[in-house]
C-alpha cells in the first residue's frame, strides 16, 4: 500500500509507522486515519512483526490533534462518523496481538493523546506535552480519550484535564502513568528502538498471550482475570519456545525462539 501521509518502515522484524503531515503538525484528517488502518491491516497480516513504534515527523508534534478544519465543517451526522472512524482506527491500534510502543516527540494532544493511551506503553520527549484540549473548542474527545484516560490514570485526574483543557508536561504525564520514561529528544527513538528489541527478542506466543490477558483481565473481576491467565499459561507451555526456554535457562545458554507448538 502507498502512504502520503504516513511513512510505514522496518527494521528486522519492528515496524516504524511515522505520522507524517509535519506541516499540520501531523494533524488526523480522514485520509491519514485511511492511511493508518491500512498499515495496521499491513502489520496484522505480517506474521514476521513482533513489535510496532508510533512516532511524529518532524519535531514539534507526535500528532497535535485532529485535523479543525475537517472537524469545523463536520454537522452531527459527519461528526458521528468522524468520532466513529477514529475509534475504529485506534481501537484496531490497541486491539493488535503485538506490543505497540508510542515515541512521543512532541506535542499529544486530542486524537494524539488519544492514540498514546492506545499503546501498550509510551516513552516521551523532555519537550513533549499532552492533553485533551477539546473543551475549549466547546466539543469532547471522541476518539476513546473520556475512557481511556480515566481508566489509566483515574477518574478525578482524567475529568481535571478534561474539563479544563490543560495540556500536561511530560514530566507530569510519568507521574500520572500516562507515560514510562522521559528522555533527551535526541536520545528518544533509539531508546524507544532499544526496547523494542529486548521484546522482539521474547517469545511471540507468549508475548501475545500476556497482551490479551492483562488487556482483557482489566476489564474484569480478578477471578476471571486469574482463569484466562492460568489458560493462557498453559497455552504457553504447549509452545516450542517454552521448551527452549526452560531447556536454555537450564543449560546456561540464551534462548533462541522461533514461536510455533508442539507436535
Amino acid at each position: 500500500m502507498k502512504y502520503e501521509h504516513l511513512i510505514f518502515s522496518m527494521e528486522d522484524n519492528i515496524a516504524l509507522i511515522t505520522f507524517n503531515r509535519p506541516k499540520k503538525l501531523n494533524a488526523l484528517n480522514s485520509e491519514l486515519l485511511d492511511e493508518f488502518t491500512g498499515a495496521l491491516d499491513q502489520i496484522k497480516r505480517d506474521e514476521n512483526i513482533r513489535v510496532l513504534i508510533l512516532t511524529g515527523a518532524g519535531d514539534k508534534a507526535f500528532v497535535a490533534g485532529a485535523d479543525i478544519k475537517e472537524i469545523s465543517a463536520c454537522n452531527t451526522l459527519s461528526a458521528r462518523l468522524f468520532a466513529e472512524k477514529g475509534q475504529h482506527v485506534i481501537g484496531k491500534l490497541q486491539g493488535l496481538s503485538i506490543p505497540a510502543i508510542a515515541a512521543v516527540n512532541g506535542y499529544a494532544l486530542g486524537g494524539g493523546c488519544e492514540i498514546v493511551l492506545a499503546c501498550d506503553f509510551a516513552y516521551a520527549s523532555e519537550t513533549a506535552m499532552l492533553g485533551l484540549p477539546e473543551i475549549t473548542l466547546g466539543i469532547i474527545p471522541g476518539f476513546g480519550g473520556t475512557q481511556r484516560l480515566a481508566r489509566l490514570i483515574g477518574t478525578a485526574r482524567a475529568k481535571e484535564m478534561i474539563f479544563t483543557g490543560n495540556m500536561i508536561s511530560a514530566g507530569k504525564a510519568l507521574e500520572y502513568g500516562i507515560i514510562n520514561k522521559v528522555l533527551a529528544p535526541e536520545l528518544l527513538l533509539d531508546e524507544v528502538k532499544k526496547t523494542a528489541k529486548i521484546i522482539e527478542s521474547m517469545g511471540k506466543v507468549s508475548l501475545r498471550a500476556a497482551k490479551e490477558v492483562i488487556n482483557i483481565g482489566m476489564n474484569a473481576d480478578l477471578d476471571t482475570g486469574l482463569a484466562l491467565e492460568a489458560g493462557a499459561f498453559a497455552i504457553c507451555m504447549a509452545g516450542e519456545d517454552a521448551r527452549e526456554g526452560t531447556s536454555a535457562f537450564l543449560e546456561k545458554r540464551k534462548p533462541v525462539f522461533k514461536g510455533g507448538f508442539r507436535g
